[in-house]
């Protein structure tokens, strides 16, 4: 076992394992950031940012989320990098367009723009409703409980920085290229793949890339466009 997990193919199916993980993670964030855009009151986004907050489950899930996160950021470095060092002479000037598309060639670098948006996301809003707190996260209370006002800091950082809602954006578009080509490419790394399935996983990728990505880019810009109307 461990030395399979040291291979090179090892490695690719700790990175898909780990993905998947990720991909799940992020269409519950999702779910939950997307009560932004039914309640203008803040009072359901707030609930669910609550619960996810007092959940037991969720408690012992971040660490090994986090944990995902870094493993799968090791294993992209470590996989790119082999593959720099044992391309063939002349690799480069091939012309890939027409056997790859652009995002497959292109995931470290894809990886590079998420992590970017990654940090920025975690230094505005999770660092500050985890640890730091913020002026505007005072406490509200709704139905008896109280709680963060974790959506006035979320909403009022999208209204008042332009260049937020635009990182979001570009971290979204970049989450959906790297989305459509590693969902159906992890597939294939566990062995479920063939002609039949890698069409359909294909569709699949699509899919949960634009779903994902358009939500994630939708939300921001939801909220900043509805101040200026």
């Amino acid at each position: 076992m461990a030395q399979f997990l040291s291979s090179s193919i090892g490695k690719k199916f700790l990175m898909s394992l780990s993905g998947l993980f990720l991909l799940v993670f992020m269409l519950v964030h999702l779910t939950v950031n997307s009560m932004i855009l039914f309640d203008s009151s803040g009072e359901l986004f707030n609930r669910a940012a609550h619960f996810m907050a007092s959940n037991p489950i969720i408690r012992i899930v971040e660490p090994v989320l986090a944990i995902g996160f870094i493993l799968h950021i090791l294993y992209a470095v470590i996989l790119t990098i082999h593959s720099l060092y044992t391309r063939p002479v002349g690799y480069k000037k091939q012309k890939l367009g027409h056997s790859s598309t652009w995002s497959s060639r292109n995931m470290f670098i894809l990886g590079l723009a998420i992590l970017t948006f990654l940090v920025i996301h975690i230094a505005n809003f999770f660092w500050k409703i985890k640890f730091t707190g913020h002026d505007l996260l005072a406490d509200v209370t709704i139905h008896g409980v109280h709680m963060e006002n974790s959506y006035a800091l979320v909403t009022t950082f999208f209204i008042d920085w332009w260049w937020i809602v635009g990182v979001y954006v570009i971290g979204s578009i970049a989450l959906g290229l790297h989305l459509y080509h590693s969902i159906w490419s992890a597939f294939q790394t566990l062995g479920w793949s063939n002609g039949i399935w890698r069409r359909r996983l294909n569709l699949v990728g699509l899919l949960a890339s634009l779903v994902i990505a358009g939500g994630f880019a939708l939300i921001p810009l939801w909220v900043k466009i509805s101040t200026l109307l």
